[in-house]
């Protein structure tokens, strides 16, 4: 049975229609779905002037092959058609061209749908911003040297007043020292061994004993002029400058008057003495010079 000569040409005739090149092809299967150039933009967050490009075949209005190869796989992925395909043949015809002599195909960019926002970005950004200046403001606060701490070695090594000769030592006296916040305030006492007697904020009006039985306790504050310090009910000096960070100040009851007696001996200035009934002690007589006799003769 001979074959129709009409059926062959029209077969003929679908099979030369068929696209060929890789734009043709997303073209078609674009027009298939019935989408816009615009609908594919929006779906790839391509330019719509790249995605024509991308149509046309135009791989030299493209930045680069990388770009052209990932444009084409994300365009291909929005209309349904297998994207390595596409991939392989937009590589072969940019290779096929005066664009693939020129330019090295150095990477494949990711798919532009995934990439974050900008906003995004930006926002992560500020983030690590934020975290790296908390961190140098702690590392400043923490690693500060306090200028009190030398100021308390000093007290420290000044001489204890010797006692009349003949008194008897004065036994000693257990002191209750009493931290009192007169404002918030964050600190820290611990004892020789790091052993933590008081560690957290200490809120307005609220004191703090310290044990009798700590050894050497010392104390690391942000703010010394914000606690009030009472060694048997007395005060004593504050125990650094305001807004000066303290650390390994010795708080004992021993410490805190050594410290005491040591600010009133530098207040304490020396004053002249005077008899008894406040007149002044009269200058030494000076001997008045020789005045030669009248009369007298210069010995031979």
């Amino acid at each position: 049975m001979a074959e129709d000569p009409e059926v062959e040409t029209g077969a003929v005739q679908a099979q030369d229609v068929q696209p060929a090149t890789p734009g043709a092809k997303l073209r078609a299967a674009r027009d298939v779905q019935g989408l816009s150039i615009q609908d594919v933009a929006t779906r790839t967050r391509i330019a719509q002037r790249q995605l024509e490009a991308v149509e046309r075949d135009d791989y030299a209005a493209l930045p680069g092959i990388p770009y052209a190869v990932g444009f084409a796989r994300a365009y291909a992925r929005a209309v349904g058609v297998d994207e390595v395909m596409i991939a392989a043949e937009v590589r072969n015809a940019v290779h096929g061209s005066d664009l693939g002599a020129n330019r090295y195909e150095a990477f494949e960019p990711l798919d532009p749908a995934r990439v974050p926002s900008r906003a995004l970005a930006w926002t992560a950004a500020a983030i690590v911003v934020l975290l790296i200046a908390g961190f140098m403001i702690w590392r400043t606060q923490m690693f500060t040297p306090p200028i009190s701490e030398e100021i308390a070695a000093q007290e420290q090594a000044k001489p204890v007043a010797a006692r009349p000769a003949g008194a008897a030592p004065a036994a000693p006296v257990a002191q209750t020292v009493v931290f009192t916040a007169v404002d918030d305030v964050w600190l820290r006492i611990y004892d020789e061994a790091g052993e933590r007697l008081k560690d957290g904020l200490m809120k307005k009006g609220e004191s703090f004993t310290l044990p009798a039985a700590a050894r050497n306790p010392m104390i690391l504050t942000g703010r010394p002029q914000a606690l009030g310090v009472t060694v048997g009910g007395k005060p004593v000096p504050p125990l650094g400058q305001a807004d000066r960070t303290i650390a390994d100040v010795p708080v004992s009851a021993e410490a805190l008057l050594a410290r005491a007696a040591g600010a009133g001996a530098v207040a304490a200035q020396p004053t002249a003495t005077r008899p008894v009934g406040g007149a002044p002690v009269p200058a030494p007589a000076q001997p008045a010079p020789a005045v030669p006799q009248p009369g007298a003769t210069a010995a031979n």
